[in-house]
């Protein structure tokens, strides 16, 4: 029983040095969308779709100058995100978000200004930053968009 009470005294001191410490943590997320825009017209219409699992690259690097690099997925929404929690101090500081492949059969073909986007990461913690959407086209523009 003394072993036990004497564990639980160890954890608690442990677990206020800690949060005396005055590390603070900081969660951002970044998000967007990647489509098919069929037509290749740069307007979102009815024969465009969204993209499910194309791939996406996001480089960031934090205020301590380490560079962190994630890939993600879009999801049946064509949604993708990355999302961090680290201390404060190690926060994002600018990253690069960039499209590497689309994996649907007759949309491959990356639109006019879809190669990435870089930015500023300035958010407080617990907000996200959202991605303008990735573009993809097909190789050929199908005749009833003519």
């Amino acid at each position: 029983m003394e072993s036990n009470w004497r564990g639980l005294l160890i954890f608690a001191l442990l677990v206020i040095i800690l949060m005396s410490n005055g590390v603070s943590t900081w969660t951002g997320e970044i998000h967007g969308r990647v489509v098919c825009d069929v037509c290749a017209d740069s307007s979102i219409g009815p024969k465009d779709h969204v993209l499910t699992g194309s791939e996406v690259a996001v480089l960031c690097i934090t205020k301590s100058g380490e560079v962190l690099n994630y890939q993600a997925f879009t999801n049946s929404n064509g949604v993708y995100a990355v999302a961090e929690t680290m201390p404060e101090r190690e926060r994002w500081d600018a990253c690069l978000a960039r499209p590497i492949s689309s994996f649907h059969s007759h949309c491959t073909h990356l639109g006019d200004g879809s190669t990435g986007v870089k930015f500023s990461y300035n958010h407080p913690s617990g907000y996200s930053h959202t991605i303008r959407p990735f573009v993809y086209r097909p190789p050929t523009i199908p005749t009833y968009c003519m």
